[in-house]
Formats: C-alpha cells, structure tokens, sequence
C-alpha cells in the first residue's frame, strides 16, 4: 500500500496529522505531505484518514 497527498486539493485541515501523525506531517505551505510509506502497522489509520479527509485529497494506492 502507498499513499500520497493531492496537494493542490488539501486545505491544510490537519485532521490527518492529528489522527496519523507517524504517517503525516504539515509542511512549510501549510499543506498535509506524507512523511514515510511504511505503512504496514499503520494501515487501518491511513485508510481513517483517507476517508475522514474533508476535501479527499489523500489516495491510496494497494
């Protein structure tokens, strides 16, 4: 599994970081960026953020 953030979608809510913060982080725009693809303990919150993402900018690649 693979996840990324559109950054052109996100608004910079934090919900993700604040629900998954081993996975997420803001960056300097003020934007969710992922900061590592090793999901595999981590993977129910990933899928949580996904789906809790007000503006569906975070995908997930199986």
């Amino acid at each position: 599994m693979k996840v990324y953030v559109e950054s052109e979608s996100c608004i910079g809510c934090g919900l993700c970081v604040s629900l998954c913060p081993d996975v997420f982080k803001m960056n300097d725009s003020g934007k969710s960026e992922v900061k590592t693809n090793e999901l595999s303990s981590l993977e129910s919150e990933v899928k949580q953020c996904a789906e809790s993402c007000p503006v569906n900018a975070i995908k997930i690649e199986e």
